[in-house]
């Protein structure tokens, strides 16, 4: 229990003392309390430096109870050396006649010898005549202030200048504060942002970030970041981003159980060096395609049968159907020639149940190909040709795929040309589905490289008499 004097001089550091007012002890009871219940050691002097006041946060950190510290002329040795105490005194009795509070660091004795470095904020108590009366000191040990003193810092500098996105989130799942990182991220200033709804600030990944949220909220941070896949809208339009995230449960420290505050979100931003991994993995499956269907193909007999095997090999994870396309004997076969050029099917996937390419065309008859058809303008320009049904309707995809002589579920192509010993062969024709994005420059030259293969064993069929 807190103690102070009650006797002598007034004391001018709470209401006044019992029977004063005739509250019984109650003002001076509430002056005890809200003394003891301080995070902060205090302690009090009156103008002829006696102690006066002494909370339980002094004695945990000196070790002297307010029944042997109050009543006590300075602090000399016991609280303080004596050969520190004048100057210690001095200094702490200055704040009387200064104006605000003064900052001052020194060692003070615990009661089992130890020394202990404290930081102090001292101040003049003034009596009702406006004179002072005394000084009350508050301190704490240096390193717990210099904790705390970290921890503003870290929290200003997180908020200022951090390279990564911050943002604390509260229990809604709405940004309560944000970084100037995070708003540039979020295409939003940092004032905007609050309060708002994830769900305007991202177009999708907003299900996957709040499930996130709330497991944080429910089970604590995850051992390991987590890498999130967001479309944020901006004024271009949305932009497709890969933000690596680590989450933190924000409790409050004055709860007597862990009570959520939110959590704490930091993202950075690692699109391109995720884009990057992802080519490479790419680049590096197509090439073991490459090389297992070249390795499959050595072992055909018949060329034409070859030539399926690395259309079959090529479809894996690339496109949905392919098809190949001979030109026809006496058609043209390049741009310089002269008069339409006609292709006849010679293999193409099932379109209906997966299942390996089949050789077709014996009969030799011409596809039915509109003049304008993709295929028909890859071989008149001797190179790749992308082709796609766009933003249409899943009716009007339909017929601009059957209008090409295409299975139905098509919606994006990419023809590559046959070229072989400085002749065009034909076409192969690679098609995806509409859970499938369009094909990209990278895809064309993948096919390119797949077609040079598939015109090498037609041109050994043809070769051979096995066409």
């Amino acid at each position: 229990m807190s103690a102070s004097r009650r006797s002598g001089t007034t004391d001018e550091l709470g209401p006044d003392e019992p029977g004063r007012d005739g509250s019984d002890g109650a003002g001076s009871d509430l002056l005890a309390a809200l003394l003891d219940g301080m995070d902060a050691a205090l302690c009090a002097f009156d103008a002829d430096g006696v102690v006066t006041h002494w909370n339980r946060e002094a004695e945990r950190i000196l070790g002297w109870s307010a029944e042997e510290a109050v009543g006590r002329r300075g602090l000399a040795g016991w609280a303080v050396r004596s050969a520190d105490a004048e100057e210690v005194e001095s200094r702490l009795l200055s704040a009387m006649h200064a104006p605000g509070r003064q900052v001052h660091e020194f060692a003070l004795l615990t009661k089992d010898g130890g020394r202990v470095l404290v930081r102090t904020q001292s101040a003049a108590v003034r009596g009702p005549d406006g004179k002072p009366a005394g000084v009350y000191c508050a301190f704490s040990e240096v390193h717990t202030q210099i904790d705390l003193e970290r921890s503003i810092a870290l929290s200003e500098a997180l908020f200022e200048d951090a390279g990564w996105g911050v943002v604390l989130v509260d229990a809604d799942l709405r940004p309560a504060v944000v970084n100037a990182h995070a708003a540039r991220a979020l295409g939003t200033g940092r004032t905007s942002v609050l309060g708002r709804p994830l769900g305007e600030l991202l177009a999708q990944g907003v299900e996957e970030l709040e499930s996130a949220l709330q497991h944080v909220l429910a089970q604590g941070a995850p051992p390991e970041p987590a890498e999130v896949w967001v479309s944020v809208r901006s004024p271009e339009g949305e932009r497709r981003r890969c933000w690596r995230s680590g989450f933190l449960r924000l409790a409050s420290p004055l709860a007597e159980e862990p009570v959520p505050l939110g959590v704490g979100w930091l993202f950075q931003d690692v699109t391109e060096s995720k884009q990057a991994e992802q080519e490479a993995s790419l680049l590096r499956f197509r090439a073991q395609q490459l090389h297992r269907a070249s390795r499959a193909a050595a072992e055909c007999e018949d060329p034409g049968e070859a030539a399926t095997v690395h259309l079959d090999f090529a479809l894996a994870g690339f496109a949905d159907h392919a098809l190949i396309d001979r030109v026809t004997e006496g058609s043209p076969a390049g741009a310089d020639d002269e008069g339409p050029v006609r292709l006849v099917r010679v293999a193409a996937t099932p379109s209906g149940a997966p299942g390996p390419s089949r050789l077709s065309g014996r009969a030799g008859l011409p596809v039915r190909y509109a003049e304008g058809h993709p295929a028909l303008q890859c071989v008149e320009r001797s190179g790749a040709l992308r082709a796609t049904a766009g933003s249409a309707s899943p009716e009007e995809a339909r017929a601009w795929a059957v209008s090409r002589q295409w299975p139905p579920d098509a919606v994006h192509a990419l023809c590559a040309v046959l070229r072989s010993r400085g002749r065009t062969l034909g076409v192969v024709t690679f098609l995806r589905g509409a859970g499938r994005s369009a094909f990209e420059r990278g895809d064309a030259m993948y096919a390119e490289d797949v077609a040079v293969r598939i015109a090498t064993a037609l041109d050994l069929a043809e070769l051979t008499g096995r066409a």
